[in-house]
């Protein structure tokens, strides 16, 4: 039994397409964003901290429930939101963890946090 040309041709094209098609899967995120970014968008407009507050951390369960990653700033926008809310611990708590997330965040984490250091003891 001898395999011709043409049909050589054509279990080649369909190994191809297969190859082809299998590297067309979209990527995993890197990181769940949930609602972070209307979040943001709806802090800039002045929308209900508290509401926003409840959103973050709602997703931030759903996050840890899918053992995903926060992306970078999450914590750090939730603590800002927690600081005009006067939960000062639960602001210090994220901006701490914002820190050890994200090293680079570092220099940010440390200034937010003495300013509040400083706003607590005036």
């Amino acid at each position: 039994m001898s395999i011709t040309l043409p049909a050589m041709r054509i279990c080649a094209g369909l190994v191809l397409g297969s190859v082809l098609l299998a590297g067309c899967n979209a990527p995993k995120p890197l990181y769940q964003w949930e609602s972070y970014q209307p979040q943001v968008y709806g802090y800039l407009k002045g929308d209900s901290k508290e509401e926003q507050v409840i959103a973050l951390e709602r997703d931030l369960e759903k996050i840890k429930a899918k053992n995903g990653a926060v992306p970078p700033g999450y914590h750090a926008q939730l603590g800002l939101l927690y600081s005009s809310l006067g939960k000062d611990d639960q602001m210090i708590q994220q901006f701490r963890t914002e820190k050890a997330l994200f090293p680079e965040s570092a220099a940010y984490m440390d200034f937010l946090l003495s300013n509040a250091t400083k706003g607590g003891k005036q």
